[in-house]
């Protein structure tokens, strides 16, 4: 049977613009779930349907396929099962469909090859994501009614502490699993059902319990990041042109050349020299004077006619693993070291093909405090590995 995994990714959103794509701990919020439904590696195909270009771009970068649902089926009113039941319409090899909420960025793919299993091994026909909740439930009193609230699961007169009460289980929306057949009569939930449990601090969603900051510490925490393990950082490369430097070059009358930085990224250098992190420079022009200039107490390697083979020798030299190494780049001669290296970031104005490569987009610019963003990203992962190494 052909499981295919569905993000529904509509372009409108009444809250936030394009939500869909917006950063999140720097990738794009689709990034965090297509990236979790692909490494599970249990579904025959991976798509995003959607009605918008941008968000069709990203879905592509993120190796998904997309299906253009139609002005009928992206509307405020449309439901996602109208907007599942197109696909189904025009993929007509898919028997199973794994529909998975963009805003759950905490999604891991241990929990969809378990789900999977269900539908596939353990014949159920739909199988839906829940969380268990420890809360006390009483009854609504409307303004004017002349009544009192009444417990709807406990007795006040013997509350449970939290431990000795197994909770209630609430649908959190991360995903719903249904056969065609079952879709195709116009239900998510139906015939032979099966819910699974999904850990509390897995349970994000965007739309309903959190906001953006309180969002991006829950995924640094909790998200998943990839198949391999993290490593703390020992190394960080940072090409010069476009990322510690705006990219312009100022020439005077007597022909010196004058380059402008922001004070915050030498700051965010040193703090990452005080973590215990070396910090190199490259660059693919002879920029020396102005090195020598800045004074940032860092080896730096210009004219650099291939980085790749730079980033290695460095790599090689330090006995690294390739998780060890983190690298800032913004052109097409950065994206080898980008896709090379275990943690890689790219200013926001970096070009298209060094964003795809790269695992964090900043939301500053190159020489207006990326450097510094970056490294704030790599000391929030460091805690991830600290904690990781202590549980």
């Amino acid at each position: 049977a052909h499981l295919a995994a569905l993000v529904l990714a509509r372009g409108g959103s009444k809250g936030i613009p394009l939500k869909n794509i917006k950063l999140l701990a720097g990738v794009p919020l689709i990034g965090w779930v297509l990236r979790a439904a692909i490494d599970a590696g249990v579904f025959h195909s991976v798509w995003v349907s959607t009605d918008h270009d941008e968000i069709e771009k990203v879905a592509k970068q993120f190796g998904a396929q997309v299906h253009r649902r139609s002005p009928e089926v992206s509307q405020d009113s449309s439901t996602s099962l109208e907007a599942i039941t197109e696909f189904l319409n025009h993929h007509h090899e898919v028997d199973i469909v794994g529909n998975i909420q963009a805003t759950s960025p905490c999604l891991h793919p241990s929990d969809l090859v378990k789900v999977a299993e269900l539908i596939q091994k353990e014949g159920f026909d739909s199988v839906f994501s829940v969380v268990r909740r420890h809360q006390f439930r009483w009854s609504e009193v409307k303004k004017g009614e002349n009544k009192m609230t009444e417990p709807q699961n406990l007795n006040p007169a013997k509350r449970y502490r939290r431990q000795d009460w197994p909770g209630e289980l609430y649908e959190n929306g991360s995903f719903y699993f249904a056969k065609r057949h079952l879709i195709e009569k116009g239900y998510l939930q139906g015939g032979k059902m099966a819910y699974y449990e999904m850990r509390a601090e897995h349970s994000v969603d965007i739309d309903i319990d959190i906001d953006w900051p309180i969002a991006e510490q829950r995924v640094l925490s909790f998200g998943y990041f990839g198949k391999e393990p993290l490593k703390e950082v020992k190394l960080l490369v940072c090409s010069i042109d476009g990322c510690l430097t705006n990219g312009r070059i100022y020439v005077t009358e007597d022909q010196k050349e004058m380059i402008s930085y922001d004070y915050r990224d030498i700051v965010g250098i040193d703090l990452l020299k005080k973590r215990g992190i070396q910090v190199r420079l490259i660059s693919e022009r002879d920029c020396s004077k102005t090195l020598s200039a800045m004074q940032l107490g860092c080896i730096a390697k210009v004219s650099a006619t291939n980085k790749l083979q730079v980033l290695e020798n460095w790599q090689k030299d330090m006995g690294l693993s390739w998780k060890e190494v983190a690298y800032l780049g913004n052109e097409d001669s950065d994206v080898e070291c980008l896709k090379k290296a275990g943690m890689s970031g790219v200013p926001a104005d970096a070009c298209a093909v060094a964003q795809k490569a790269a695992g964090y987009i900043c939301k500053s610019n190159g020489g207006c405090g990326a450097v510094r963003e970056f490294a704030e990203h790599i000391f929030l992962l460091l805690e991830k590995v600290n904690s990781a190494r202590k549980q």
